[in-house]
């Protein structure tokens, strides 16, 4: 059974910081102890702050996963794990420099496996590839650990709805760690769509950028001393190294496993996923799915970089409400957006931008008596419901239901049929074929996730 959050998180600090000796791990022996570390002056006590595992600390954790919890007063970056061991040293470099004389001590781990055997960490932070993010969030949460994940948040509808069981059967917080949630142009128009601004909702249209993702060089390369290789593959399939299936080396550049369907599935549902998201919260239909689905879309034959291009597919819900998810052809403005689309008008919102078909729709303040929808930084409702223990956002529900609408969409290309979908049982209705995509092939000892 695991321990109640709050005792464990009062004596993990102290007990953290016996673990020195693991390898990799550096410390920094403080030399004072302020005020702050003894939660006065309005700062969180060192003994309360939640304590974040860093799962993958590349080019997503670089740029904004690594620097928010180091960032917070309420949260203490304990440990961090990579397979590169130059991304690994450069990250523990980060959070020495960061946390400064009164940090204690960060271990760095090669092996996700060993930072979940580690019971000082009350959560973790997954920012790998999204072929990884399943088994190591089920693990996780096995482990008694909450997690905050990059999305999209799986690669196939049969492990969504595994992680999704997992995480309640634990009791964990699982947060989908997608900020679009937060952006005041997609806020808003959500909202204005919830209170029937724009009449009855009877369709919404969703563009992603184009990837235009050539072919990528599959000539197998020498694989470089830092990287454990055969860990990053982990449950994909075992193929030759080569420098663009997996990330540049030594820097953060886009890695070229982003176009590849073993590890990724392109923009439906990288950008989709916070594309759809937007659409199905505003529709309110976060939680169940569409009924039929068809479409097309292009695949890249014999080539490395084999993600889904210029697509366009379309879904029926069974209240009639249509939805439309479509690549824009590049040089096409806005390059994204989701547009709701009603009786009385429309409403359309990319990150920067919010129109509608009749300023008022934005302008006129909303009834007193009006939906209010909630609009929270991502990581910050992931830290508030660790505390609280109630449900984000953004759970592995919501998570899995968004990215299976573009994994339904990638099926729906692949077969070239209108499929009908039961989104209770999530299966295919009288269709073999179409069933057998909604599992994907998992390496052992990966697939009991």
């Amino acid at each position: 059974m695991q321990s109640d959050h709050r005792t464990k998180h009062r004596c993990s600090r102290r007990r953290f910081l016996t673990a020195v000796g693991t390898a990799g791990a550096a410390q920094v022996v403080p030399m004072f102890v302020p005020a702050s570390a003894l939660g006065r002056e309005g700062s969180t006590a060192p003994s309360e702050r939640i304590t974040i595992g860093m799962i993958g600390v590349g080019r997503q954790a670089r740029a904004y996963n690594l620097p928010w919890f180091l960032k917070s007063p309420e949260t203490e970056v304990v440990a961090v794990c990579d397979v590169d061991a130059w991304r690994l040293n450069r990250a523990v470099e980060t959070v020495q420099q960061s946390a400064g004389v009164t940090s204690g001590s960060v271990v760095a781990y090669r092996d996700f496996r060993e930072l979940l055997d580690n019971d000082t960490i009350d959560a973790v932070m997954i920012s790998t590839p999204d072929h990884w993010h399943v088994p190591m969030s089920i693990a996780a949460v096995r482990h008694g650990k909450d997690v905050c994940c990059e999305k999209p948040i799986t690669k196939s509808i049969a492990e969504g709805r595994r992680l999704s069981t997992e995480v309640t059967r634990h009791n964990r917080i699982f947060r989908v760690d997608s900020e679009a949630r937060t952006r005041p142009s997609f806020f808003q128009a959500c909202e204005v769509v919830r209170n029937g601004r724009i009449g009855k909702l009877v369709e919404i249209e969703v563009g992603t950028p184009p990837d235009n993702v050539g072919c990528g060089q599959p000539e197998a390369m020498t694989i470089p001393k830092e990287l454990d290789y055969d860990m990053w593959l982990g449950p994909a399939a075992s193929v030759p190294y080569t420098v663009q299936r997996v990330h540049p080396h030594h820097d953060y550049g886009r890695g070229g496993w982003m176009r590849i369907r073993d590890y990724d599935d392109g923009m439906i549902t990288n950008w989709g996923a916070h594309l759809i998201d937007i659409a199905l919260w505003g529709a309110d239909l976060e939680r169940t799915g569409p009924i039929h689905i068809s479409g097309t879309g292009t695949f890249p034959e014999n080539e490395l970089w084999d993600v889904m291009q210029h697509f366009h597919i379309d879904y029926t819900y069974a209240t009639g409400l249509t939805m439309t998810v479509r690549s824009i052809p590049a040089g096409q403005t806005p390059d994204h957006y989701t547009r709701f689309i009603g009786n009385n008008g429309w409403v359309e919102a990319g990150f920067n931008h919010v129109t509608a078909s009749d300023p008022e729709i934005l302008s006129t303040p909303l009834d007193e008596v009006g939906i209010r929808l909630v609009r929270k930084d991502e990581k910050q409702d992931f830290v508030d419901c660790v505390r609280s223990r109630q449900q984000p956002l953004a759970d592995a529900e919501v998570g899995h239901r968004t990215n299976s609408i573009g994994l339904l969409g990638i099926i729906a290309a692949e077969t070239g049929q209108k499929l009908t979908w039961d989104p209770a049982k999530e299966e295919f209705l009288h269709d073999p074929t179409a069933n057998q995509f909604l599992e994907r092939p998992v390496r052992a000892p990966w697939n009991q996730f």
